[in-house]
């Protein structure tokens, strides 16, 4: 193994900077390709639905691609562990692009919502794999000037992702959404190729073999995606396409849990598993995962209910209600890339800690402010949110992959997306939950946000017992992220141990050099 690294090194003096340049460059278009994506069909919805009809199933479009995202990561950071992170990026890039020109020439809303689905089977791949590239390019030292690009990209993209939606759909055609993705995903898919170059790994060199690499748990896979897809679709679907306790819900919580059992068994029996019993016996990526479950879930509560309180308690017009969300979309990036100071001093869990921390305060404070109050005061709270998260994300997945080597990296990458994606989705059940139910007592009857709100877009004034019941049940939903932001806090002073066992940088990565790309 020592005989290997002065080579590794003297390949990486070779190769020179610009080509990591080209990798990194490509790595943040796939990344906007990704982002983008989550946003920008949003605002093209009513011109989609004209053109197609569908609208009792439109929210397909948006449910169908989150869950194809969200079960397909451990399926790839596992793929990514044992075939190398090129052939999975490539394969996941390539994939997006074919559904998003799918989508572009779809003739009606079942068809659109189906190449939808086949692009989020790519946007898996996309999300896990640059993240763990991400890692394998930069030393630990370096590590957060690439998260911070990355989250900045992921923070414009949001921003941006509405905006760019409604000029297209109203200057040009919608479809022209998702044609837009073929230049930007070709660009990178050219930047990848060209220099990103994996070389074969051997035993000595810490990697599989070509034998051992053959052996993937396709049961497995299978089992796993099958197991989320009914268990997220139970949770999107609950309460929106039919009620919680109805034959359809009970039905597909019953199957999830089910193949939940049939997946352990599968797992437990398969020599190398997706989804690893070490990812979960390990005290730091098993913290890690449940605390970034739990920013999922409060991540919720900013994303979903505030535009509608800027708009239906404030008065705000929908681009001054965006700018409210978007704002902490400025802060978040700039808190990332300063957290690097603090963790060297503090630790990433005293990091992290700190931040969630005064997140939960933060989230505590909303239900506080005065009725119906300035557009100023949740702007305010907003930036001050996006600071503390990133003072509690990035450490976390700085810190994570920095206890695991290179076979092990794309796995653990993998389980932390998933935790925080299906925290999300949970969050999105729960909170839409508690908003219903403080609306249904404060209105009577069976009022829920959605009716309310489709009420008042349809230019009905909004009675003064309507807004203070929007108050109170977006108050209601910023107290359970609250308390979310809490439960974060106490699973890593609880579980996470005070220092993160980080590996020596030969032991944790293989070098600039292994991955074809100079310092």
């Amino acid at each position: 193994m020592g005989s290997t690294r002065p080579a590794i090194r003297d390949t990486a003096q070779r190769t020179g900077t610009h080509k990591r340049s080209a990798v990194v460059a490509a790595l943040m278009l796939a990344m906007a390709l990704a982002a983008l994506d989550a946003t920008i069909v949003s605002t093209a919805v009513p011109q989609i639905v004209g053109d197609l009809g569908g609208f009792s199933v439109f929210s397909w479009l948006f449910s169908g691609y989150l869950l194809a995202v969200t079960v397909t990561l451990p399926v790839y950071g596992k793929l990514s562990d044992t075939f190398g992170r090129k052939p999975v990026l490539i394969a996941g890039a390539a994939l997006f692009l074919l559904g998003s020109l799918l989508c572009a020439v779809a003739w009606n809303m079942g068809a659109l919502i189906a190449f939808r689905i086949v692009q989020g089977l790519g946007g898996g791949a996309l999300q896990g794999t640059v993240q763990t590239l991400a890692a394998d390019l930069y030393p630990l030292k370096e590590r957060p000037k690439i998260q911070s690009k990355l989250s900045t990209v992921w923070a414009v993209s949001a921003v941006a992702g509405p905006g760019v939606g409604g000029v297209l759909a109203a200057y040009a055609n919608w479809r022209w959404i998702f044609l837009i993705n073929l230049p930007v995903g070709a660009v990178a898919l050219w930047l990848i190729v060209r220099y990103l170059h994996e070389p074969q790994r051997t035993k000595d060199a810490g990697a599989r073999t070509t034998a051992t690499r053959a052996r993937v748990d396709w049961a497995g896979a299978l089992a796993v995606f099958a197991c989320g897809g009914a268990l997220l679709t139970a949770l999107v679907q609950g309460g929106v396409a039919w009620p919680w306790l109805s034959v359809p819900s009970i039905a597909l919580f019953a199957t999830g849990l089910a193949l939940a059992v049939v997946v352990v068994i599968v797992e437990r029996r398969a020599a190398d598993p997706i989804i690893p019993g070490w990812v979960w016996r390990r005290r730091t990526i098993a913290a890690v995962n449940l605390a970034l479950g739990a920013l999922g879930l409060l991540m919720v509560a900013p994303t979903v209910f505030l535009p509608t309180y800027a708009q239906s308690v404030l008065g705000l017009a929908p681009v001054a209600a965006g700018f409210v969300l978007s704002v902490w979309t400025l802060s978040w990036p700039v808190s990332a890339a300063f957290s690097q100071h603090v963790y060297r001093r503090i630790g990433f869990r005293n990091t992290a800690m700190l931040g969630i921390g005064t997140a939960s305060l933060i989230l505590l404070a909303f239900p506080f402010l005065p009725y119906p109050g300035q557009a100023w005061q949740p702007t305010l709270l907003m930036l001050l949110l996006g600071a503390a998260l990133g003072l509690f994300q990035l450490p976390l997945i700085v810190g994570v992959q920095s206890t695991v080597g290179w076979s092990e990296r794309g796995t653990t990458t993998a389980s932390v997306l998933f935790c925080r994606q299906t925290g999300q989705t949970l969050g999105a059940a729960l909170f839409g939950a508690v908003a219903n139910g403080v609306l249904a007592s404060r209105l009577g009857g069976a009022s829920d946000l959605d009716s309310v709100t489709r009420a008042l877009d349809s230019g009905s004034a909004a009675p003064e017992a309507t807004r203070r019941a929007i108050a109170d049940a977006v108050h209601a939903v910023y107290l359970g992220a609250s308390a979310a932001a809490a439960l974060a806090f106490l699973m890593l002073l609880l579980l996470a141990p005070r220092r993160f066992p980080v590996l020596k940088e030969d032991d944790s990565r293989t070098t600039d050099g292994d991955l074809g790309v100079g310092r």
